[in-house]
This record gives structure tokens, sequence and C-alpha cells, in this order.
């Protein structure tokens, strides 16, 4: 059986814009990531352990090809030395660890964190697609393109307020799908049918083979990595920001805003971060609030919204998105990455898992 990963573009795009400035940055850090099912998932995990192995083991004999590396190479704010790291990159089967407690699956890598960072998303969606391999895939895919068709029709539907900005949205349902095969069905089927909401994918993969954008800038990782790194615990935030401007000069602009809260980052996030980044990304909490609150922040320092745009990408469904946009799409520009209920929205519970 073909394995699940065939590429090493098959990652986020936060993933490598993150990896490049940690190279940059902090080549020396040492870094452990730990896979976490957070549900109750419809039989142990446990039982996946051998298959997973295998799979990461395929994983780690892969390396970029050079048109994958002229493709990263072509996006300007990747730059020549991170291409030529990539170049000689392969994954290290050394660094991960994979074992059983009862029924748990338990999966980490530890090591070099510009080598263990590249791991989460591979060993997530590897899971879930070895997971949901388990489950009936007739129905299951039947009852997903059904209700991929009624988000479509929602889309096409829609009476949406005639606002300043428009709707717009994203896949961010890499590392959650139901497989790999299915994710590009959904990304080609938004891309053909509603290409005036639909903006691109955090899929790089799939971005440079279907010819649309590239999605992503920062994670959860990339500003708690600067809670290690050296400075003054109170000033994590303002060094990672910082040190992303320096880095990407005006690309990628939309910053984080949740790892200690939204009222400890607007604290940070003074005049200077204010007008360098282009907006916020919501993750947590009632997005409600938080947007407020950004509007609020933007205001507050004489710096018009309408020229900022707020990302929410928290467990977002098509109805919420839509509500929200009826909510702030006429006070600033707003963009919604949605997830699982993308990628993996068969009738089944899905897992939901993370690796931090």
């Amino acid at each position: 059986m073909t394995p699940i990963v065939t590429s090493l573009l098959s990652n986020d795009l936060y993933k490598f814009t993150m990896w490049q400035p940690m190279l940059h940055l902090m080549p020396a850090n040492q870094a452990e990531y730990r896979f976490v099912c957070r549900n109750q998932p419809a039989f142990p995990l446990a039982e996946l352990k051998a298959e997973l192995e295998a799979e990461l083991h395929a994983l780690c004999q892969l390396r970029f090809s050079e048109d994958e590396l002229s493709y990263l190479g072509s996006l300007r704010y990747i730059k020549p030395d991170f291409v030529d790291y990539l170049r000689i990159f392969q994954y290290q089967s050394r660094y991960l660890r994979v074992d059983t407690r009862g029924d748990e699956l338990l999966a980490s890598a530890v090591g070099p964190q510009i080598h263990t960072t590249g791991f989460e998303m591979p060993v997530l969606y590897i899971i879930n697609e070895l997971y949901c391999r388990r489950l009936d895939q007739d129905a299951s895919l039947k009852e997903a393109r059904s209700r991929l068709a009624a988000k479509v029709d929602l889309l096409k539907n829609a009476d949406l307020p005639n606002h300043r900005h428009p709707f717009e949205f994203f896949d961010f349902g890499l590392r959650r799908r139901f497989s790999s095969a299915w994710h590009e069905e959904v990304v080609s089927t938004l891309h053909r049918e509603v290409p005036n909401y639909f903006r691109g994918t955090s899929n790089v993969y799939l971005a440079k083979k279907l010819g649309i954008t590239p999605i992503g800038t920062m994670a959860h990782e990339y500003l708690q990595t600067w809670q290690a790194a050296g400075v003054p615990l109170r000033k994590f935030q303002h060094a990672a920001l910082e040190s992303w401007v320096q880095e990407y000069r005006g690309d990628l602009g939309t910053a984080l805003t949740d790892v200690v809260g939204m009222d400890a980052f607007v604290k940070d996030f003074d005049l200077y971060f204010a007008k360098l980044f282009d907006g916020l990304r919501h993750d947590s909490g009632d997005p409600y609030v938080w947007a407020r609150k950004a509007i609020g922040a933007y205001t507050r320092m004489r710096i018009d919204p309408h020229t900022k745009r707020l990302v929410f990408s928290d467990a977002l469904t098509f109805p919420k998105a839509i509500d929200l946009y009826r909510s702030f799409g006429d006070q600033t520009q707003t963009g919604f990455g949605i997830g699982t209920d993308l990628t993996n929205d068969t009738g089944a519970p899905p897992l939901q898992i993370v690796m931090k």
C-alpha cells in the first residue's frame, strides 16, 4: 500500500514559516512534542502502533524534490539559505518515540527543535487517517460528500450583507483530515465551486498541486518557544513578535494572540507592532469578545480597523463563520480558517488530537 505521506510538502505552511526563523535564531534549541488525544476514540488507539511505526519509517525515507524546493523558493518570504537547508534535510527516526500504555497510544518527537518541529502535522494526520480507515469508508465518504455539497449550497445561497469587506475563508484542515484523497477532493471542490469566497489552504502540497494560495503565519509553538529562549518571561511575546518582524519584513503579518490570553497580548501589542502587523488571529475563547477587544485596541491607538484583518480559526463551522462576518465584516477585514468541519465531517465524532 502507498504510504500516507508521499511528499514533505504535505505540511501546514506555518510549520515552514516558523521553521525558518527557528533555523536562523535558535538552531541549538532542544524540544519535545507529545501526541495527545483529547476525546474518547471508537477503539483503542494503541491498536495503531505497528501501522504508525511503518508510516513514520516511510516518512523518514523522503527528501524534498528539486521541484518542491523551487516552489518553496518562489514564495518571496522563504529565504535561499532555508531552501538550501531543506535540500539536505531528512526526518530522522532517532528523534521519534512510539509506545503504548494500556489502550493509549503514545507518540513524541524529542531532539533538536529545527528537526522535531516538522513531525507534528505528519504524526497527527497519519494517526487520523489510520483511525478513519477502520470506519465504514463507503458510508463515511457518502455522508461527507453530502455534507460538503450542503456547505457549498449554503455559501452559494447565503444572503450575506453588503459589508465593506468581503467574506473569505481558508482550509485549515490538514491535521484532522479523514484522508489525503478526501482532503484534495474538498479543496478542489471549494476552489471550483466557490472561488469568490475560498482563498487558499494551509496544506502546502495541495496549494502547489492545485495552483492556489498557501495560507499561514505562526502558531502557539513559536511564541511558546520564546518563553524558554533566554528572555525575561514577561517579555516573551514582545521578543517573539520582534523576531518575526525582523525575519519577514512585512510579509506574513498575522499575529496569534491567545498564548496567554488577549488581555495580556494587547498590553504587549503596542503601536509599533500594531502598525507592522496586518492583523490578528483568534484561536480560543469567545470570538465575539475577542474581536471587540481587537477592534477596541486598534481604535485606541488611532489605527483604522478597516486597514487590519481579524482571522478566526477556532473550531469554526460555516454558520458560525457567517455569523461572525455579519457581526464584524463592516468594521474590519475578516478571514475564516475552517478545519475539521471541512476535512473530516462524516457524521462520526472526529478525534480531537494535538501534538504540543
